[in-house]
């Protein structure tokens, strides 16, 4: 890509989603709650340790980390985790990540497919901070990461537009029940972002059929979705996983609500399927038992959200109060405290 292309899509990002620079006192992720962040999950190499699954790194981990160094306006911390993410992972030919990168193994990549997730979160936090930060190289690597989801990731099956979680392994022939979707991948409020940065119509139909879908799917008497979908025929959940509503379907409606998508109905159906002694919880979709509950703040503060999105209540304190300890809720407290700074203050 040239760097006339990049500089005329930074005046498009710039101009779309209205990036300016924000005073230090109001930078969307507290400083002091980066710097716990920092100090509990980032190695001086620059990748995010997930704490939580035996101190792997992975590229949603990677586009977090980055995601919310912008958020904390830390230009410094942000190169760091980049650099370990476009020397470790962004190792494909194709111009995605590989998915996961084990310190205990030996290479550390362990498996070299992608995680769709994770490289729309790196190329939309890329395209964020190269706009506002006026670093052309972020820009061009974004939008290549983006054109390279919108070819390999991005595919039309059954009158739908559909992310599948990898390049490898999720679609017809390779699996009898495929295509298999995750409907935790869908980043809604990234999905406009990657549309400036690798044009096409398909990116919209991409965040209308995965709206769409997402309504679609309540299995069982919580009215859930599953984890992984398969969408061979009628929607029903994948084989050889889990039929359940488990920790990656939890972020669900902290997606929806930072994309904007304020739709009672649907935030409200998942608040309450998810929901058990008060907090989120992981759950038997045949059944509807509860598997495991999800007291961690962090995992809360999903609940919290929808509440102030849903209803205008406050955020309880324990919410606001920030002491990371496992990566996964640790981000997510993380990105709900922004959202709700940011866009519902009347909740803090």
């Amino acid at each position: 890509m040239k760097r006339i292309t990049a500089t005329i899509l930074a005046g498009a990002l710039t101009f779309a989603i209205a990036i300016e620079p924000v005073p230090a006192q109001q930078v969307p992720v507290d400083p002091k709650a980066w710097a716990a962040y920092k100090a509990q999950f980032l190695d001086p190499s620059g990748r995010i340790v997930d704490n939580g699954n035996g101190n792997i790194s992975h590229s949603e981990g990677q586009g977090y980390g980055l995601l919310l160094a912008y958020l904390a306006n830390r230009p410094a911390d942000f190169e760091q985790i980049w650099y370990f993410t476009r020397t470790e992972l962004l190792l494909r030919d194709d111009g995605l990540a590989v998915w996961k990168w084990d310190p205990s193994a030996k290479p550390h990549v362990t498996d070299t497919n992608n995680a769709s997730d994770g490289d729309m979160l790196i190329a939309y936090a890329l395209a964020l901070a190269g706009t506002a930060w006026d670093r052309k190289d972020y820009i061009e690597t974004a939008a290549r990461m983006a054109q390279a989801l919108l070819s390999e990731a991005v595919v039309e099956a059954g009158g739908r537009t559909l992310l599948l979680p990898g390049v490898e392994g999720f679609r017809q022939p390779e699996r009898k029940d495929g295509p298999v979707v995750n409907p935790s991948y869908w980043i809604f409020e990234a999905i406009p972002v990657m549309a400036l940065l690798a044009p096409s119509d398909r990116w919209q139909k991409l965040s209308d059929d995965g709206l769409v879908l997402l309504k679609s799917l309540q299995f069982g008497p919580r009215k859930l979705p599953a984890e992984w979908v398969s969408l061979a025929s009628r929607p029903a959940p994948a084989q050889g996983f889990d039929a359940e509503f488990a920790y990656n379907a939890v972020r669900i409606p902290l997606y929806l609500a930072r994309a904007g998508i304020a739709d009672k109905a649907l935030l409200s159906r998942l608040q309450q399927g998810m929901t058990a002694d008060g907090a989120p919880a992981t759950i038997d979709l045949a059944t509807g038992k509860v598997k495991t509950v999800l007291a961690d703040p962090g995992y809360r503060i999903v609940n919290d959200v929808v509440a102030c999105v849903v209803n205008g209540k406050k955020l309880p304190a324990t919410a606001r109060q920030f002491s990371p300890a496992l990566y996964y809720p640790s981000t997510l407290q993380l990105l709900g405290l922004a959202l709700v700074g940011k866009k519902h203050p009347e909740c803090l």
